[in-house]
């Protein structure tokens, strides 16, 4: 299950990662804990209808903060009605089977480990870049979570002190320096100053209809501006993790989310200046590889929570 701000999306997820099913439903995320609650129920009825035998257990990717140790959410932002709700306690009490809860990157990074990019590797380090950047790391084939449970949050580890501020409130962490967000609002300051471009263009004349695919589609064309905002972008994410290579020392690194096309055109730039940036002199041998889940990497990963 993938629970978000405004849908649970649910499906069948086989022993193999396969998924055979989904459903999706709306999330009432505004108006009491128990709403909130039957829109996963929901969700769940809605798929166990079109399952042929029983399941194994329930994985649910949540929003955090989180204890993914008892399966209480915490107070996350986009999803008010829940504050130190016991999430898996109350869906375990209708559905008789184990139930798991874990943030949407640490399952996804699971998932991957299993079934998708780094399957067979026991030590990955996983990053979604889609509007921010979240990070999940599996660790002897099992997911970090740290003294607390709050691990993980690679997105917010900042690699220039005199850099912008992040909405976490630190300067430069690689979120606000290198998401599909940050890409968008540096393409959109460098129009702002009279930079010379065919984004705008693109966008029919309007700045704040600039999009990720904007900027991909320009680069794709030859469009100096955003070649040049897309490569300082893959300079940064080199340099990141280039920290997570000498800081870790993963098997294998594996990049997902809906930003993650920006960088497709760039990838062995990105894997050469990270073995440039990092002191492990092995670091060359650190495949950088695409995220076999895409969209659906909510409902892999709350399956790979059940394994």
């Amino acid at each position: 299950m993938d629970v978000g701000g405004t849908k649970v999306a649910a499906g069948l997820v086989d022993a193999q990662g396969g998924i055979s099913a989904q459903v999706r439903v709306a999330m009432t995320a505004d108006s009491g804990a128990e709403r909130g609650l039957e829109s996963v129920l929901t969700a769940i009825r809605q798929v166990l209808v079109q399952a042929s035998e029983g399941v194994a257990g329930i994985g649910i990717c949540a929003p955090g903060p989180l204890d993914p140790h008892t399966g209480v959410i915490l107070n996350p932002p986009n999803v008010p009605c829940w504050r130190n709700f016991p999430l898996a306690e109350a869906v375990g009490k209708l559905h008789r089977v184990p139930v798991a809860v874990d943030n949407d990157a640490n399952a996804a990074a699971l998932a991957e480990a299993r079934w998708g990019a780094a399957r067979g590797c026991a030590n990955v380090f996983y990053a979604t870049i889609g509007t921010g950047i979240g990070t999940g790391i599996v660790f002897d084939g099992r997911i970090y979570h740290g003294r607390t449970g709050a691990a993980g949050e690679g997105g917010h580890v900042s690699i220039d002190r005199s850099g912008p501020i992040c909405n976490c409130g630190k300067p430069g962490c690689i979120e606000v320096l290198a998401s599909g967000r940050a890409i968008v609002k540096r393409a959109q300051q460098e129009l702002a100053r009279g930079a010379s471009s065919t984004l705008l263009e693109l966008a029919a004349g309007d700045a704040c209809a600039i999009t990720g695919i904007t900027v991909a589609r320009a680069a794709e064309s030859g469009d100096r501006l955003a070649n040049r905002i897309l490569l300082e972008a893959t300079e940064s994410v080199a340099l990141w993790l280039s920290n997570i290579v000498d800081l870790f020392d993963p098997e294998v690194l594996v990049i997902g989310g809906g930003a993650a096309a920006l960088y497709r055109p760039f990838l062995d730039r990105l894997r050469d200046r990270m073995a440039e940036f990092a002191v492990n002199p092995r670091a060359h041998e650190v495949p950088v590889l695409a995220a076999r889940y895409g969209a659906d990497s909510g409902i892999a990963g709350g399956a790979a929570l059940c394994v």
